[in-house]
């Protein structure tokens, strides 16, 4: 297949995906640049501030063991519609927090929805779009996420500093309803015109503990799910703490420091413009080997840098470093079990998420013994590693997958 024969109505709906991915990111980034004003207007510490962000990938990884079962039975598309419509409650409840533990949850609530529509939108695209289009596809739709992990750091940082923090709150209410409503518009379309297609769903006999056993006693899929945690952890846990990082270490307001941090996303749209080159000249082992090898390395500049302006430069290639490797992991993911997708993917976002909130709750805690640049640093050299590993287990897949 090539992309001329995917249908424009196919491509628009992948288009409304990308919004709702944008939507579901930019929900777990917003917090980030906030914290230290949290800290401030609860009266608390860092640590305790960061539960909104900890708090929120917990439950978002334990509500994948929920929504991909759901999504295999019910439709994909149609549980993404509706969850995306529910962050909008929990972030107009954020709005009006009175207290740290009514802040965190509203997150919760907002996790509990924004779980199932990254993970549940790329399994819907694994099931309409052909293997050898699927990689180039994913970084097509990943322009949300990484669109949404710029945004929302960038977003959080200056509505924070501007008119307030329950201001991005209500910004991303805004945000959740209208892409919400247009998605639910589009089920309508498919529905009318090709039910059976529509929902992309699959008869699923099997229940949700046997699928998961038989995708989780597989060799290969043992390796990508334990590389996703180690990658959220030293990933996008220690990616959390870097806001703080600028504002704290090197005195830039919430605004510059978001700022900075969203390159990162920026960074990611590039590789996400230019993957289809990458893909074919690198394939997976080179992409994996040159975006971790790149995310450490500029990771390693914004630790140890004593000068604001080279964090610039270095968050935007640890991006497009950081989602070289990322991309590669959510093809693996998607191709672990065809016949249960939603299942694969949503234990694959399980163990991202889960390593996420782990990576976060550490970071911030081991900040205040050995300070943000250690730390980010640390991350740095986790990653690199589990990158070599996983390039190394590449190498190795096919005898892996002989073995199951």
């Amino acid at each position: 297949m090539t992309a001329t024969t995917i249908s424009r109505a196919t491509r628009h709906s992948i288009l409304l995906l990308s919004f709702a991915t944008f939507s579901s990111m930019a929900a777990q980034r917003i917090c980030d640049a906030m914290l230290p004003e949290l800290s401030r207007v609860f009266s608390v510490s860092l640590a305790q501030a960061a539960q909104v962000v900890w708090m929120f990938a917990v439950v978002y990884g334990l509500a994948q063991l929920f929504y991909g079962p759901l999504g295999d039975r019910f439709g994909k598309f149609r549980i993404v519609t509706y969850a995306t419509l529910a962050c909008s409650v929990g972030s107009l409840m954020a709005v009006f927090a009175a207290s740290l533990d009514w802040l965190v949850l509203a997150r919760v609530l907002v996790a509990l929805g924004a779980a199932a529509i990254i993970p549940l939108s790329m399994a819907w695209v694994g099931d309409v779009v052909t293997h050898d289009q699927l990689q180039e596809t994913l970084a097509r739709i990943g322009v949300g996420t990484t669109l949404g992990n710029a945004g929302g750091q960038l977003v959080g940082g200056l509505l924070t500093d501007t008119l307030g923090w329950r201001w991005a709150f209500g910004f991303m209410t805004l945000l959740f309803g209208a892409v919400g409503c247009l998605l639910y518009a589009d089920g309508r379309r498919q529905h009318a015109a090709t039910p059976g297609v529509a929902s992309s769903r699959q008869v699923v006999r099997l229940g949700f503990v046997a699928q998961a056993l038989s995708i989780i006693t597989g060799s290969w899929s043992r390796v990508v799910l334990w590389v996703a945690f180690i990658e959220g952890a030293s990933g996008f846990g220690v990616i959390a703490m870097w806001a703080s990082h600028l504002h704290q270490a090197l005195g830039l307001s919430l605004t510059a420091a978001g700022a900075i941090v969203a390159l990162f996303g920026l960074g990611g749209m590039l590789y996400m413009a230019v993957a289809r080159h990458l893909i074919r000249r690198f394939g997976e082992h080179g992409l994996t080997l040159l975006g971790v090898c790149l995310m450490g390395v500029c990771a390693l500049v914004v630790a140890f840098t004593p000068y604001w302006w080279p964090t610039i430069p270095a968050s935007f290639l640890a991006g497009f470093g950081f989602f070289m490797f990322h991309n590669t992991m959510q093809a693996n993911a998607t191709k672990m079990a065809p016949a249960a997708r939603g299942t694969a993917v949503s234990l694959f976002a399980a163990a991202l998420f889960m390593g996420q909130s782990l990576g976060v709750l550490l970071a911030a805690n081991l900040i205040e013994r050995i300070g943000s640049a250690t730390v980010i640093a640390l991350g740095a050299v986790v990653l690199m590693a589990v990158g070599w590993f996983f390039a190394s287990a590449l190498r190795r897949r096919d005898a892996l997958t002989n073995l199951e």
